[in-house]
């Protein structure tokens, strides 16, 4: 699934052919996305001009005057820029052209992507219902050791599970989580309240900066992800333990381990990323 890196990488690979330009046409092959397609945005769209390329969590978003499209890429949807008339392909479910001489096309096997609009009448974005409730963006300011510790007190889940909740923070994914937690020393089942405001400068400080590595490098090389020109990411030479299974942790040579958390694979180190007792049961033995 295409994760905050990877949209990213897709919001900068778009921006230049759409910023400031004006909505000539939408084509809809296939409204059966996640959500319905409303079919009346192939009148509502057309001489809107798009005045910003942003992204919330995973939403890409393209505001107008009147509203904004919110493009969600599902687990295996890329949206790539091309020259109006190029041959579509199975799957090219969405276009957005330009009158630049240009289109946008979400291609998405699986169609679990979402194209939708929010009406300025409506009110502010932020209201919208996927996009309320969503935790803060990792590399900004209002992600911090402060928050995220505050957020952990009496929380008994698993800390890998912890950070994945993008209501506690948005974009940090499966791989991107497995990462951080290896840098940081820290065990994916720890629970979060058990973690020291220490590690949580760590931790913080990791999710930054893995996840700017990957914006960095383009997103992850996922099987099914394209960036914006049809190329994959280039991020996966660089993983420590995602995928790595039975082999060498490259700063001790012990074998990676995996286990199953919340049906998501997790790896790491068991000598690195030992799994600590809680000090309640220090004590009781």
């Amino acid at each position: 699934m295409p994760e905050l890196p990877e949209v990213e990488t897709t919001r900068k690979g778009i921006e230049p052919k759409t910023h400031q330009q004006t909505i000539t046409k939408l084509v809809i092959r296939n409204p059966n996305l996640r959500w319905p397609v409303d079919v009346h945005l192939t009148d509502t769209l057309p001489g809107l001009q798009i005045l910003e390329v942003g992204r919330r969590g995973k939403y890409l978003l393209l505001r107008t005057l009147k509203g904004t499209l919110l493009i969600h890429l599902g687990m295996s949807g890329n949206l790539r820029v091309l020259p109006i008339g190029t041959a579509v392909q199975k799957h090219d479910h969405i276009d957005l052209e330009f009158d630049n001489g240009f289109l946008l096309r979400l291609n998405d096997p699986r169609r679990f992507g979402a194209v939708l609009w929010h009406d300025a009448s409506k009110g502010q974005l932020d209201s919208h219902k996927l996009l309320a409730k969503l935790g803060p963006e990792p590399l900004s300011d209002a992600f911090n050791t402060e928050y995220l510790y505050q957020q952990a007190r009496n929380r008994s889940v698993a800390v890998k599970s912890f950070i994945m909740n993008s209501h506690i923070v948005v974009g940090a994914g499966n791989i991107y989580a497995n990462e951080s937690l290896f840098l940081s020393k820290i065990h994916p089942q720890t629970p979060a309240k058990q973690l020291t405001k220490a590690q949580y400068t760590l931790l913080v400080n990791n999710i930054k900066q893995v996840l700017a590595a990957a914006i960095q490098q383009g997103g992850t090389t996922l099987k099914d992800f394209l960036n914006a020109d049809g190329k994959p990411g280039y991020f996966e030479q660089k993983l420590n333990v995602y995928g790595r299974d039975k082999q060498a942790c490259p700063n001790c040579a012990t074998p990676i381990e995996r286990l199953v958390l919340n049906q998501r694979a997790s790896y790491f180190c068991p000598k690195c990323q030992p799994l600590k007792r809680s000090r309640s049961k220090n004590k009781a033995k």
